[in-house]
Formats: C-alpha cells, structure tokens, sequence
C-alpha cells in the first residue's frame, strides 16, 4: 500500500497558516473595533443631553440590560442584539450661558454581552464626567425621564397621522406633559423615536416610524412644550427589544412583536 507522506516544506506552511487563522480568529473574538462611525450615520447626530449620573454608573461587567436602562439605545443603526459595539453621541453643557460640546461615546461588549471598556471619541470629553478644574462649571442634568409607549395604543393600526392619535394614546402623553408641568421642569431636550417590528420592508418601516416620531413631536408642542427642544427620529426596526422565530405572518408573530412598536421619549431638563 502507498502512504502518502506530507513534505515538510508543506507541512510548515499548513501549520503556520492554521496560525494565522487562529491568531486571526481570536482577535476578531476578543478585539471589537475601536474605530468609531461616521456621526453623519447616526439617526440622531445632534446627540442627546445624558445624565452625567448615568455615565458615571458605567463600569465592566454590566451587561446590555444596565446599559440600556443607563444611556438607552444606541445611536447609530449598528442593532441591539448580537452586536458586541454601541456607540451614542452625547451633549454636555459647558457652564457658559447655552454653549454645549457633542462627544461620541464607544461601549464594547465581550462574547457574553457583558461592558468590557468605554472609549470617547474626543479625549477631553472625559473631564465633563469628573472636572479637575474648579473653575469650570458643569451643569448635571438632575431631571431625566424615559417614557416608552405602546405604539398599538397610540395609533391606529398602520397610521401615523395626528387624527389617528388615539383616545388612550393622548391621554398618555397629555399625563406626561402635565406632569412636567407640574414639577416645574425647564427642558433642555425631548427626544422622540419611533420604531417598529420586522413585517414589512425597511424603507416603509422607516417612513413609518418617522412620521409616528413627528406626530407626537407635533401634539406635544400643541400641549404647550418648547418647540425648539423637541427632536423626532425614526429608528425604523433597526432596535428590536425582543426576538421572534418564524418569518410567516401570523397572529402569534404579531403578538409576539408587540414590544418592538413602540414611541420613546427621553425627557432631559432640570427642575
């Protein structure tokens, strides 16, 4: 019988190649990219007023859940689930009269979906989280509300116009800007995003989630809030909450989705 006998010139080369895949592979597992997107691709590149508390809060080890709850969903249209990147762009008062900064902020996740480290694209952006300077002033933003609504009972099915408010959607949001009437909020930033589930393509999803943004922009100005401070995004369904098996529409897919069709508000401000 003829063995067949791998030279080891052969040899060497298949080894070495096996380790640069492996070499190659571990780093692609453990290394998530530090290069940080385009601010133009974001759907919100005027960046949003976070609470310097919430920052400070930020630490390895804390999985997406915490970061959710702490910062909200990422900025850019990279996804929320099985994606080890987020990346937020963020604003901060300088202490002279109006003026503000916008810093772009990087949170890596290693395999379990779990912080392994923050980076901000512009260095100094740090010091608004712990200033070394007595001189300067940071406003902390004490006041900071997210409001997440049902988008099945704001809206009509599919719609997304002011007369397709519905009664218990109104009511919703004529009870938040009550209440922040009431607690003598001074706004810095409203912020409106609209999402959807997966049904459907991504350019009808987007206009959709869009128009839903703008609509409420739009009553919440007529409920007496500064026009100037309310921004409305669509984030389409870009920024799922929950996963649903199957691709057939079905009563049980709809159901389950249920949680994707949302209208967040983040309310910044200070009482």
């Amino acid at each position: 019988m003829k063995q067949s006998i791998m030279k080891p010139s052969i040899l060497g080369a298949a080894v070495y190649a096996g380790l640069l895949l492996l070499v190659a592979g571990t780093a692609l597992a453990n290394d998530p990219p530090e290069k940080f997107p385009d601010r133009n691709s974001s759907y919100m590149q005027e960046g949003t007023f976070v609470s310097i508390e919430s920052l400070r809060n930020m630490a390895p080890g804390l999985s997406k859940t915490q970061v959710y709850d702490l910062l909200g969903v990422p900025h850019f249209h990279e996804g929320v689930f099985n994606v080890r990147v987020w990346n937020y762009i963020f604003n901060f008062r300088t202490g002279k009269n109006n003026e503000y900064v916008t810093c772009q902020y990087m949170v890596n996740y290693d395999s379990d979906y779990r912080v392994t480290s923050t980076l901000w694209k512009e260095l100094d952006c740090q010091k608004y989280l712990n200033p070394t300077n007595p001189t300067m002033v940071v406003a902390d933003q004490p006041y900071h509300q997210r409001v997440t609504l049902s988008a099945d009972g704001l809206f009509v099915f599919g719609k997304s116009g002011l007369a397709d408010l519905t009664g218990p959607g109104r009511e919703k949001i004529d009870s938040l800007v009550s209440q922040l009437k009431q607690d003598g909020v001074t706004l810095a930033s409203v912020v409106v995003t609209g999402h959807t589930d997966r049904i459907g393509t991504e350019t009808s999803n987007f206009t959709l989630s869009k128009a839903r943004a703008e609509t409420i922009r739009s009553y919440l100005v007529q409920q007496g809030l500064d026009e100037k401070a309310i921004k409305a995004y669509g984030a389409g369904l870009s920024q799922p909450v929950v996963q649903c098996q199957g691709e057939a529409v079905t009563p049980q897919l709809v159901q389950c989705l249920q949680p994707n069709r949302r209208v967040e508000i983040d309310v910044m401000g200070e009482k």
